[in-house]
């Protein structure tokens, strides 16, 4: 760890870069990130700290900071911030202070910005119904190259649960030798740098085998953007063209607006859970790395034992 001449507030730029590229989040999350780390900025500039480098940062400062948000008045509806918002402002700080310790760049360590214990318990997920997923993956249209592409993307998300980061980085080596196989298990780099296998369905891997037939360059991405310099690696799709490919599907399909790679993640493991797969294996599939993540989904198998205590102990069948 070294410290830094640079100002906290040039380093906010880099780090919602570091966020797309390194964290693969989505543009919604960068956005957010950068509005609530807007408000950090200002309260800097208002203290005089415009200039505080990342390790002079205290825990002082930090209180301060809390202070300030958690009196904090909105000036057209003369409302304070409420506590869950609050909280969003410190995730980012706290996001902020995770890439200068992956940059080996000392600063206060993130676990100085604490949370409510039951923060997250309210916390619940977006995913889609089996119906909806089938009119996604069936809304691209096939008969173009393009579309082709799209469809073997989205069938692939829906097989893998992979992140939207993982899938971008895919290369057409991964799939040599495609004739005949079932299904296909590959090995990737997950998130923080974490080996593990990956599933790929049989019907994933029909139109991953349907779309590297139609391709004619030498390109080593897996998935491509057909309007750039071909033979290039230029030509990988990023974070964001994958995202607006979903958007663009998820409109045509007539399913939800929220939806976004990371719905089809959630999708994914959602079906999983209701098929009976325990929350260790899902825990695998996904990369969590701990399992505590992972049970941000029991809210499926709860809905699932309420159904079905519903449906075989509703007491109907006592004598009066």
């Amino acid at each position: 760890m070294k410290n830094s001449n640079i100002s906290i507030i040039k380093y906010i730029p880099g780090f919602l870069d570091y966020c797309e590229v390194e964290k693969g989040l989505a543009d919604n999350t960068q956005k957010n990130y950068q509005r609530y780390l807007n408000k950090f900025v200002v309260w800097l500039k208002s203290k005089g700290l415009e200039g505080l480098r990342p390790h002079e940062l205290t825990s002082d400062h930090v209180w301060d900071y809390r202070l300030y948000l958690s009196r904090h008045t909105d000036q057209n509806t003369g409302k304070t911030l409420q506590k869950t918002t609050q909280n969003y402002y410190l995730i980012a700080l706290r996001a902020l202070l995770g890439y200068f310790t992956a940059k080996d760049i000392l600063c206060l360590p993130q676990d100085k910005i604490t949370l409510p214990k039951d923060f997250k318990k309210e916390k619940t997920i977006k995913f889609l119904s089996l119906d909806q997923i089938e009119k996604l993956l069936t809304a691209p249209d096939i008969l173009n190259e393009s579309g082709l592409r799209d469809r073997a993307i989205l069938e692939s998300f829906f097989s893998t649960g992979l992140r939207i980061a993982e899938l971008v980085s895919l290369n057409i080596e991964q799939f040599a030798n495609l004739k005949n196989k079932a299904d296909l298990e590959i090995g990737i780099i997950g998130k923080g740098g974490a080996p593990r296998t990956v599933y790929f369905s049989g019907r994933a891997l029909s139109w991953i085998k349907k779309y590297l037939e139609s391709r004619t360059d030498k390109d080593k991405p897996l998935f491509i953007n057909y309007s750039k310099f071909k033979n290039s690696e230029d030509s990988r799709l990023t974070v964001r063209s994958i995202e607006r490919i979903v958007k663009k599907y998820a409109v045509l399909a007539g399913i939800p607006v929220f939806t976004t790679p990371h719905t089809l993640r959630h999708s994914y493991a959602t079906d999983l859970l209701t098929q009976g797969v325990d929350l260790r294996s899902i825990q695998e599939f996904l990369g969590h790395k701990s399992i505590m993540t992972t049970q941000i989904y029991t809210h499926v198998t709860n809905k699932r034992l309420k159904d079905i205590h519903r449906q075989f102990h509703s007491g109907k069948n006592l004598k009066n």
